[in-house]
């Protein structure tokens, strides 16, 4: 319960928990982050783990002289692109582990067969856009890798995804970060890049489980 409540304190306040932790270990932060944002996109079980939020505040100390903004957007992009390799390799591995007959309780080729085609046709859109939704953005990696897409085009667009996330929202930070609006509302600021893109997906995945199938 300890951990949990901390845990909870510490993604709502990462902005007070990360200007201590400088203050205490000055460079050592570098470190820090690149293992929380390493964790968050490469262990599937880690989807609960600040990320959005984490970036934004990285940016905003970047931007009053606290953090270096070429070595934390390097920093973070390598741990983002890194954590996604992780997560797929998990998948590749896993998947052929559980799945082990072609046609079981637990494996229907079929489903495969159309998970694949559709991480070759649409993923690229998927891994990218997942960057930019809590817990979409840990299991994306994962099912391209049980999925089977080619290693190749994952990689395109996870070094694309991972730029465009880090970059964006560290530099989001950087500059609106020390707008006195922001800061005085940064924990109402914090909830909403939890909860919109939350709900945004739990909506998608309710209509998609109400829409008919379609007919033979």
């Amino acid at each position: 319960m300890e951990y949990a409540a901390f845990l909870i304190d510490f993604i709502l306040h990462v902005d007070k928990h990360l200007q201590t932790f400088v203050a205490t270990y000055g460079t050592w932060v570098y470190a820090l982050l690149f293992l929380i944002i390493f964790v968050e996109t490469g262990v599937v079980v880690m989807p609960f783990l600040p990320g959005d939020s984490l970036l934004f505040v990285v940016g905003a100390m970047c931007g009053v002289g606290l953090m270096d903004l070429g070595t934390s957007i390097a920093l973070l992009w390598a741990a983002a692109v890194l954590g996604n390799q992780s997560n797929y390799a998990i998948g590749r591995q896993v998947g052929p582990k559980v799945f082990q007959w072609e046609q079981s309780r637990f494996f229907n080729r079929r489903a495969f067969d159309q998970a694949h085609a559709f991480y070759e046709k649409y993923g690229g859109f998927t891994i990218i856009a997942a960057r930019f939704m809590p817990f979409l953005r840990t299991f994306a990696p994962f099912v391209a890798g049980v999925a089977r897409m080619t290693r190749s085009k994952f990689t395109l667009y996870d070094v694309t995804g991972g730029g465009l996330w880090v970059g964006g929202i560290v530099a989001a930070g950087y500059f609106f970060g020390s707008v006195p609006w922001v800061k005085e509302n940064l924990d109402k600021i914090i909830w909403a890049m939890i909860l919109i893109p939350g709900l945004v997906v739990i909506f998608g995945a309710i209509r998609a489980r109400l829409k008919p199938a379609p007919s033979a």
